[in-house]
């Protein structure tokens, strides 16, 4: 059976979420200017990945469809998570940039008060929705917490704080690696665990030790790796045309990138490393009988991407 290409697993994830996303704000709400600006940001496009890989692991692990209205109420509320982070990181004290996914950023179109706000009011309220959740499923508390914390000074947080610091200095590419690892990759590992963590109602202390777990988090390590580094490539190969943002702001900025460590030859080959490593884990979920044909289509589009 032929597999589905990258642009129809986007159709569908936004498919998928569109109802939930919806209904995140009550319609007596929506004539607040501050949540008219997060619902500009929040609806702006973009392929939804981090809600596809929900998706992709619900399918590929086969887990029940009695869950899958859940699943669908995490990966919305990590997609709030994902925009709040954009629309902070696209402000002028911080990446300063006018451009996102082909539209003014959110502080050019509303300015930065309200911005900053949007990006508040988005994070507050996904924090919301993880504590009501869990009042309707305690069994979902660490999916919920481990969520929280891939948000905050463990994950991208955490990773922009090093990225700001890090601005004119020269760092090592294990410091780079570790920055990215939080700032792009903890929302990607609560994208590829989740479903997993709320399918089997896991504690912490469960999720250390499940072989499962393990192997979705290590798979979702180079995941996030191997977007970032195409994002830097990108970043010096491509135009704010294609990509439908800024390019070469890292060198603007005197950001530190896989390319200005490894150069142009050596990220490129990182990254084919990374994409290897994913090819690896995908064939021993493959080994146990587990569908990955979706994944391999986001596999080559990490790899192959133009924007």
């Amino acid at each position: 059976m032929a597999r589905d290409d990258i642009g129809t697993l986007s159709e569908k994830t936004e498919a998928w979420i569109l109802p939930e996303l919806n209904s995140i704000f009550d319609c007596d709400d929506r004539d607040d200017i501050t949540v008219k600006a997060a619902l500009y940001s929040l609806f702006a496009g973009g392929k939804r990945l981090r809600p596809m890989m929900m998706r992709l692991t619900s399918d590929m692990l086969g887990l029940p469809s009695s869950i899958d209205a859940d699943v669908r109420y995490f990966a919305v509320t990590l997609e709030m998570l994902h925009t709040y982070s954009l629309i902070h990181d696209d402000l002028p004290a911080l990446d300063n940039d006018e451009l996102r996914r082909g539209k003014p950023t959110c502080h050019m179109e509303y300015g930065e008060g309200i911005a900053v706000l949007a990006g508040d009011l988005l994070l507050n309220k996904a924090m919301e929705r993880l504590f009501c959740i869990c009042e309707k499923e305690p069994g979902y508390i660490f999916a919920s917490s481990a969520m929280a914390e891939n948000a905050g000074v463990k994950g991208m947080l955490g990773g922009q704080s090093i990225d700001i610091a890090s601005e004119d200095k020269e760092i090592s590419l294990e410091l780079l690696t570790m920055l990215q690892e939080k700032k792009t990759g903890a929302f990607i590992e609560a994208a590829v665990v989740t479903p997993y963590y709320i399918s089997r109602k896991m504690t912490r202390e469960e999720s250390k030790s499940d072989k499962t777990a393990s192997e979705l988090r290590n798979l979702a390590a180079h995941i996030g790796l191997a977007f970032q580094i195409k994002d830097d490539i990108l970043d010096v190969t491509s135009n704010s045309e294609i990509l439908g943002k800024s390019t070469g702001k890292d060198a603007r900025d005197s950001k530190a990138t896989f390319v200005t460590l490894l150069g142009l030859e050596g990220a490129q080959k990182r990254l084919e490393d990374e994409i290897l490593s994913i090819r690896r884990i995908l064939a021993g979920f493959a080994g146990e009988g587990f569908d990955t044909s979706d994944y391999e289509t986001l596999t080559d589009f990490l790899y192959n991407r133009e924007k």
